[in-house]
């Protein structure tokens, strides 16, 4: 059957989505199935993440993290194309594990941000505390 999709990756999951129908796999066993691999495909998209910006942290300089993040794409696109559940599962807790222990000592963090060198230097004052912009005039007698 043709159907039109917005994007290619919702094009292949409704192909794959119609071939387990075709199969006989039950409506609940492919909502299962989808459900587990778009957990799967966070996990996935959130380690990637992490993983980038932890190899921005180790990169003294620009050109060598353009390198850096090149060969790490690499390595997520080389596995791109596993379709088993569990072998999936499994390579998404080795790397977690693999960014886990090689993890930077000491990240870059933004000063502004918790945990950076600025947060919270200046706080908004309590809540029983009003700031007095206008003075009055001042009499002198």
């Amino acid at each position: 059957k043709n159907y039109s999709f917005r994007c290619l990756n919702c094009a292949a999951e409704g192909r794959r989505v119609y071939r387990e129908r075709e199969r006989g796999m039950s409506v609940a066993s492919t909502a299962a199935y989808a459900a587990r691999r778009a957990a799967q495909k966070e996990r996935v998209r959130i380690l990637y993440r992490r993983a980038l910006k932890d190899t921005l942290n180790w990169a003294v300089h620009r050109h060598l993290f353009y390198q850096d993040a090149s060969d790490l794409r690499e390595r997520f696109d080389a596995n791109k194309h596993v379709e088993d559940l569990d072998t999936i599962d499994r390579m998404i807790a080795d790397g977690e594990a693999s960014h886990n222990k090689w993890r930077h000592p000491d990240p870059y963090i933004v000063p502004w941000a918790p945990g950076g060198s600025k947060f919270t230097r200046n706080p908004t004052p309590p809540s029983g505390i009003e700031i007095v912009y206008n003075y009055g005039r001042e009499d002198n007698d």
